[in-house]
């Protein structure tokens, strides 16, 4: 019997030729180089252009130009690409670098870290192994280590780069959980413990806590919440009785959620009195510093922070207080053993062997495998600006979120809740004599609107007690007072329009 060997192709296809000049290697340097300039300078011609935070435009309105386009039928020319991107992205999209952009935390970003973006998308780095990161991996554990000293841990701590906050606080948790049930003798006394581990955080505590209790399999009410003085911070006697009352009730406290920056109100939560009670009940302090976590490097301010170095776990966001562009967050923890909670050793990438040699396999840390080296964002910025500088940045933004509380409180058209300890503002427009109720809620939701749909500056909002109110929440140190100014007398104007109008009747 004969076979018939399959002839072997020995030059590609006229559009796999093609498709490899969009390789980027050393043959394509030239358009690499031609395409980023064309990229960079499409982008620098819009921030030059751009008079307002964001067009206003709905998503109705951008809908049908994207759901248009053939995504079958490319472009082939970069030009006409950017072309096409200026109409469906750059025209429209919201700009966090503008002075009235005031809404959530999104931060303007540091040019030391845009630099570090371009390095690290081509270079394309994987920090799961050592073996597709070499350097990249003991430059993050370098960051960790950097952190995990200025919040005030010792030799032991250890940590690793997420995705966000959300995904630091999920994997605190997690930790928290396995610490837990590690106490149970046997897989029948784990599934017996697993619905009655309970999680004390914050009523203004981010949402990530409730969510991330959901997806680890506790029970529907396992997340706690612990009221808040009219200072808007954890009320420590409430969370002294919580502790006694799940004693009591046989509901082991699996951790203590503080936060040192509520998203809502910037307010940071007493952290050595938590520290103090949870070291009297044996139960484990996970820190939320998503936002306040620019404190570790203020130059003024940093003993705001002071009880987090009694922590068990912090969460850092680089990407809301550091300036540095989404994403670049981190788990930190004072203890390095209850990482191995989040190690699986797989005979393809990590061996179990690679630990005998001593290699460092971040992958053995992180919930993620493939991850991306977003830590070489911070180390250039550290490398090229220095700590101090970001910590003086940021130190602007809540002295101008402080002015802009004094302003509040003596104008006669808004009411405002109370001083935040970072950079956040919540308010709303109340004239004198005005009664509260659900026509000055509709009067304040539509002042937020009409502000977007107007472009001219972007707000955020919340409640509080029930209400409708506006937010700032400052992170540009280029924001000034007059900016503020500005934007209170638009968002009065749509407001007291709003009341006036006989709909609102």
């Amino acid at each position: 019997m004969s076979s018939q060997v399959p002839a072997v192709q020995t030059r590609p296809a006229g559009s796999a030729v093609r498709a490899r000049q969009h390789l980027f290697n050393d043959r394509t340097l030239a358009s690499y180089r031609e395409a980023l300039a064309a990229g960079v300078e499409r982008v620098s011609d819009r921030i030059a252009r751009t008079d307002r935070p964001f067009s206003g435009i709905s998503p109705q309105q951008l809908a049908p130009e994207i759901v248009d386009i053939d995504l079958d039928r490319p472009l082939e020319d970069p030009a006409a690409a950017l072309d096409e991107l200026e109409g469906v992205y750059l025209r429209d999209a919201v700009y966090f670098h503008h002075p009235r952009y005031l809404a959530h935390l999104n931060c303007p970003v540091v040019i030391p870290a845009l630099l570090g973006e371009a390095v690290l998308t081509a270079v394309n780095s994987s920090l799961d192994t050592w073996d597709q990161s070499a350097g990249g991996t003991l430059i993050e554990r370098r960051l960790i280590d950097w952190t995990a000293g200025r919040i005030g841990f010792g030799v032991d701590a250890d940590g690793v780069f997420t995705s966000g906050g959300s995904q630091s606080n999920f994997q605190a948790l997690l930790l928290a959980r396995e610490e837990a049930l590690t106490r149970a003798a046997s897989v029948e006394d784990r599934t017996a413990l697993l619905p009655r581990l309970r999680v004390l955080a914050s009523r203004a505590g981010h949402f990530s806590v409730q969510k991330s209790a959901k997806m680890l399999g506790l029970s529907p009410d396992a997340v706690i919440s612990v009221p808040t003085g009219t200072d808007r911070r954890m009320d420590t006697a409430a969370l002294a009785r919580e502790l006694d009352r799940c004693r009591a009730a046989g509901l082991p406290v699996m951790a203590v959620v503080a936060t040192a920056g509520t998203t809502d109100f910037g307010t940071i939560d007493p952290l050595p009195v938590v520290a103090d009670l949870c070291e009297q009940a044996g139960v484990r302090l996970h820190v939320d510093a998503a936002y306040g976590c620019g404190l570790l490097v203020s130059p003024t301010r940093r003993h705001l922070l002071d009880g987090i170095e009694r922590a068990d776990s912090v969460t850092v966001d680089y990407h809301k207080s550091f300036f540095q562009p989404v994403s670049s967050s981190a788990l930190v923890v004072s203890d390095s053993a209850v990482l191995r909670h989040a190690t699986y050793h797989a005979d393809y990438l990590n061996p179990a062997r690679t630990v005998e040699q001593r290699i460092p396999n971040q992958v053995d840390k992180s919930i993620q495998t493939t991850r991306r080296f977003d830590a070489l964002k911070l180390w250039l910025t550290l490398r090229i600006m220095g700590a101090d500088a970001l910590g003086s940045l940021f130190d602007e933004v809540v002295d101008r979120a402080a002015a802009a509380h004094d302003l509040l409180s003596t104008d006669p058209r808004f009411e405002v809740v109370t001083r935040s300890q970072l950079s956040t503002v919540v308010f709303r427009y109340r004239p004198v004599g005005a009664p509260d109720g659900e026509q000055l809620d509709r009067a304040n939701l539509h002042a937020r609107e009409a502000l977007a749909a107007s472009g001219a500056a972007v707000v955020a909002g919340t409640k509080v007690d029930g209400r409708h109110y506006l937010k700032f929440t400052l992170l540009n140190p280029e924001t000034t007072l007059d900016d503020i100014e500005q934007v209170l007398d638009l968002l009065a104007g749509h407001a007291a329009g709003r009341l006036a109008a006989p709909a609102a009747a």
